[in-house]
């Protein structure tokens, strides 16, 4: 692993990466910590992993606030849009599932972040938006990505307006998964990412890549380029093989994760 960063935490243990946010008081996302958060998730690129968890760390005040303003400034605005959309270009590539952990506030940025994982499990004093436009700007990743999460006329509300909603509302419209107390937050999520160390990395990239491979498809091209992947990549892996035959078999699936 490469030095400390300054403004994550970044471990793995027993096929789970982690990133806690840890730029206080709110993990302002600047350029720096951007790249921090790229660098991290290329260190997961080669390693078999069952998840990637973002959480905001216990010495800050929230999941994060969204990007830094002072950067929106013509001098580094590029740079700063470069970095935020690596992040999700990365994800996009890794295909690996992604968990988010929010307490606390989860906004632009932030909230974006939270659109593009997999599963979201927030307290109930997490709060979601997008108030970009109240700086006269717009969020560009949430304007992909929120109408597939939430649906359009409620995505088109949350960008228009920039209001922020509670975690129930969120759950309600499909942004996060679960809702629990602050206290329940940790154990939850080691309830979620127990399930996903049951099964195989690489069925689980398939299953990731396959949801991506389909977004803004018609479903005949969709399934045209899915029978391919299915036919000419996932059963030609092992652990395709082995959780089919398993299954024949009545035992519990070996996996060799290739």
């Amino acid at each position: 692993m490469k030095a400390p960063f300054k403004h994550i935490k970044f471990n793995v243990d027993d096929r789970v990466a982690r990133i806690n946010f840890s730029r206080p008081p709110l993990n302002i996302l600047n350029i720096a910590m951007l790249q921090e958060i790229s660098s991290a998730l290329t260190e997961c690129a080669n390693q078999e992993l069952v998840a990637i968890v973002f959480a905001g760390d216990p010495n800050c005040r929230g999941f994060s606030a969204g990007v830094a303003v002072e950067e929106h400034v013509p001098e580094t605005v590029y740079q700063m849009l470069d970095s935020f959309h690596n992040v999700f270009r990365t994800l996009e590539q890794l295909a690996k599932p992604t968990i988010a952990a929010v307490d606390g506030p989860a906004l632009g940025g932030g909230c974006e972040l939270v659109a593009a994982c997999d599963i979201v499990i927030a307290t109930d004093r997490a709060r979601f938006g997008q108030p970009e436009i109240k700086l006269g700007v717009f969020p560009p990743v949430a304007s992909v990505l929120l109408p597939l999460v939430i649906g359009d006329k409620a995505a088109r509300e949350l960008i228009l307006t920039g209001e922020t909603i509670d975690a129930t509302e969120a759950a309600r419209l499909g942004l996060c998964n679960y809702v629990v107390p602050v206290a329940h937050l940790e154990a939850k999520l080691t309830e979620v990412v127990a399930k996903l160390r049951d099964l195989s990395t690489v069925s689980l990239e398939f299953a990731r890549r396959s949801m991506d491979m389909g977004r803004g498809l018609n479903l005949d091209t969709a399934l045209k380029q899915l029978e391919d992947m299915y036919l000419n990549e996932l059963m030609r892996s092992g652990d395709a093989k082995e959780g089919v035959k398993s299954f024949m078999e009545k035992r519990k699936p070996v996996w060799r994760n290739r």
